[in-house]
């Protein structure tokens, strides 16, 4: 297992590391009613990226553990990596009470809900079930051997209007995102943040939020927009140099390297230093 520590936190999560916040979120997406914040119980892994992957939000309320992550990127594996984060965490839970793993007679576990909030750019229906049984490479074998379902909600504008009609946090993180794309297109990425930023204060939009942590937003949506852009390109080069090398079997090794030296936090430079040291023949067959 490796353990980074150089893990920064999402304006997403940022805003949604708070009960009352993740209540309201919760009662949004689930059409619940509950009232008092303090029946969430969060225990989200923190500040650590175990095998190159970080985990957004986790909590448990009543008898459910629920694990919501925020992706700008199409992941058809997403309930390959919420699996790995949701045994972590009935690790987590489970340490101490050692009967739970070695005692004779069962225990009760929290029931998962697997969640994905989708706001990327690429098309994506307002809502998708995702299953870990159609990653198998036999699939022969039966669903209920072990399963995941994961629940995939697109929260750009427009698609799933009631959510944002239920959560008036959700619909302001999503007008703010919205406002930054929009301003992006005549003004540089920074510029557009802070534009953004001006706007939804000016329009009540995350207003307390933005004024208490404006620079802490623009470093953190800054990091979050350049490695959507960074992703995208280096797939797009991983793949070409993959094709015109004949080697198209090894392509996903590379790229799956390469966004894992990401995801630990690695500068641009530092990841091309890296991979310019990967030797030839690793380049070109992982």
């Amino acid at each position: 297992m490796t353990v980074n520590k150089k893990y920064k936190d999402s304006v997403f999560r940022s805003i949604f590391n708070d009960k009352e916040k993740l209540l309201e979120l919760y009662n949004a997406i689930e059409g619940t009613n509950y009232q008092d914040a303090q029946v969430i119980d969060i225990n989200t892994l923190e500040d650590i990226i175990y095998i190159g992957m970080k985990n957004d939000i986790s909590f448990i309320i009543d008898d459910t553990l629920v694990l919501i992550e925020h992706q700008s990127t199409i992941n058809e594996n997403m309930p390959l990596r919420m699996g790995i984060y949701l045994f972590l965490i009935w690790r987590k839970i489970t340490n101490a009470d050692p009967m739970a793993k070695y005692g004779r007679y069962s225990r009760e576990i929290p029931n998962p809900k697997l969640i994905v909030l989708y706001n990327g750019k690429e098309e994506h229906p307002a809502e998708k079930t995702l299953w870990l049984y159609s990653l198998y490479k036999k699939k022969n074998v039966e669903k209920k051997i072990v399963d995941l379902e994961v629940k995939v909600l697109n929260i750009n504008r427009g698609y799933n209007p009631e959510l944002e009609r239920r959560s008036k946090t959700l619909a302001d993180y999503i007008t703010f995102v919205s406002k930054v794309r929009e301003y992006e297109k005549k003004q540089s990425l920074n510029e557009a943040i802070e534009s953004a930023i001006k706007y939804c204060i000016d329009n009540d939009i995350l207003k307390e939020y933005l004024k208490q942590n404006s620079s802490e937003v623009n470093s953190m949506l800054t990091t979050e927009f350049d490695l959507d852009e960074y992703t995208e390109v280096i797939r797009m080069e991983t793949k070409e140099r993959a094709l015109a090398e004949g080697k198209e079997e090894g392509m996903e090794k590379v790229q799956n390297y390469i966004l894992d030296l990401m995801e630990q936090g690695l500068s641009r430079e530092e990841i091309k230093k890296k991979i310019e040291e990967m030797p030839r023949k690793n380049r070109r067959q992982p």
